[in-house]
């Protein structure tokens, strides 16, 4: 399996922007395509968005497309989530994934970091 380590969630005002970064441990990176998820309190982990191997294909929730963009950098072993317009009811701990394909389910993913904190104040 691989490690993940998430970073760059914070505070920050409605209509902001964050950038979040997962860093993947191993040589395999290149093997696993990567998604992010969320969680708000009370509420079901759900999906945000999700790349393929080769990073050539994406996949967003509705509730985020044409506001976050998801890339990976393969010569860093990481994957990135730029969070534009951001909105309170973005607010939710931001998980990266790594699976075999790209996906939607959590179920699909078997390599999970340890989440971080986005908050939008309005």
């Amino acid at each position: 399996q691989v490690q993940l380590v998430e970073s760059g969630g914070g505070l920050v005002q409605a209509g902001g922007s964050l950038r979040l970064s997962c860093a993947a441990s191993g040589r395999t990176f290149s093997s696993y395509a990567m998604g992010w998820f969320r969680q708000a309190p009370g509420k079901e982990r759900e999906f945000v968005a999700a790349i393929s191997r080769s990073g050539g294909d994406t996949v967003y929730a509705d509730s985020v497309k044409g506001r976050f963009t998801m890339s990976r950098e393969s010569a860093k072993n990481s994957v990135s989530l730029q969070m534009n317009s951001l909105k309170p009811e973005d607010t939710a701990v931001y998980y990266c994934a790594a699976g075999r394909n790209i996906a939607t389910m959590p179920n699909a993913f078997g390599s999970w970091g340890q989440g971080t904190q986005v908050t939008v104040s309005p």
